[in-house]
């Protein structure tokens, strides 16, 4: 492989989402919580790396403006959105978000009126000014951050986590043109492709269909599957001692009924509650459970997305968009 500095640069955005994404699927799973600090450090790398690609690719400073106001957008979800009257009460970082934000608002209206003869139809057929679709290609990026913010907010995206992941992944990969896809024929006669953070979601997205199967083989080993209404349960949850279920990060299934008879019977919910309880709430349960004899309890693991995304690099890398792996199968 020609070491050029596309090259460079798109192994190395390789190198750093494979450390800033596993360490991030790591705390994750462990603590169920990854620290803004996280993404704040590893904005950093990702960003220089960008710039360095723009100055590749001899961007003028409309470009940058435009880059650094995506990047703007971005960071409301980790610092949160500045307002005027904290800017004059004297809170410098407001200030300074809302000098960042005029400056990037600036380079946006720029670049749409230096590059207004190249329309998206142009940088579609990659037929427009070199510098014209540039600006537009970065310009796109609003709409990816705009989709992951929307999923966030709209609940689609459960955890913050995964939403700052998505827009981090958007930042270190702007374009298809920053992956190296070294087994991916796109490229050749591809037109309309998702964007990079996007396809990373489906490829993790994709993990998910395997769950079933494998926790219906971990049910059937372990002997958890003692009567057929257990099936209901046994392909997305598993059981677990109930002195366990205090220190894991699960959602208990397993419940008390009262009967109008005033009898109380044991019952096993097929769904995850939708708040989660608070700790008291849990330990009433638990000790509910615990006085009718139960030392085994139907359990559903809370399972992060970013550890289905961490090795959903792999394929991203390799083969590149899902959607146009499948139309090159179909034909």
């Amino acid at each position: 492989m020609e070491a050029t500095n596309e090259a460079i640069l798109g192994w190395t955005r390789v190198g750093v989402l494979l450390l800033g994404l596993g360490w991030a699927a790591w705390m994750d799973h462990k603590d169920r919580r990854v620290a803004n600090e996280h993404w704040i450090v590893w904005a950093k790398p990702a960003i220089f790396i960008w710039a360095l690609d723009l100055m590749v690719q001899g961007a003028d400073w409309t470009i940058y403006l435009t880059a650094a106001a995506v990047v703007a957008y971005a960071s409301v979800s980790v610092f949160g959105r500045p307002t005027l009257g904290d800017a004059i009460r004297g809170s410098w970082m407001d200030r300074s978000f809302l000098l960042w934000y005029l400056a990037g608002a600036i380079g946006v209206v720029a670049g749409a009126l230096e590059y207004q003869s190249t329309t998206p139809m142009d940088v579609l057929l990659n037929e427009g000014d070199p510098m014209g679709m540039l600006w537009w290609k970065t310009a796109s990026l609003f709409s990816v951050i705009l989709l992951i913010d929307l999923a966030w907010r709209l609940r689609l995206l459960h955890g913050g986590a995964d939403a700052k992941a998505l827009m981090w992944v958007t930042l270190l990969f702007p374009s298809w043109a920053t992956v190296p896809l070294p087994m991916s024929g796109m490229g050749d006669g591809v037109v309309v492709a998702l964007p990079v953070s996007i396809a990373l979601l489906i490829w993790g997205g994709l993990a998910f269909l395997f769950i079933p199967f494998v926790m219906l083989g971990l049910n059937i080993k372990r002997g958890s599957i003692k009567r057929f209404g257990d099936l209901r349960l046994a392909w997305h949850a598993s059981m677990m001692s109930i002195e366990d279920v205090p220190q894991r990060h699960v959602w208990l299934l397993t419940s008390t009924m009262a009967l109008p008879s005033g009898e109380t019977r044991v019952v096993h919910s097929t769904r995850a509650p939708r708040t989660t309880p608070t700790d008291k709430e849990l330990d009433t349960d638990l000790e509910e459970l615990r006085s009718l004899g139960v030392d085994k309890v139907w359990v559903s693991h809370k399972m992060p997305l970013l550890v289905f995304l961490f090795p959903a690099v792999l394929p991203l890398v390799l083969f590149g968009d899902p959607t146009t792996l499948l139309m090159h199968f179909i034909g």
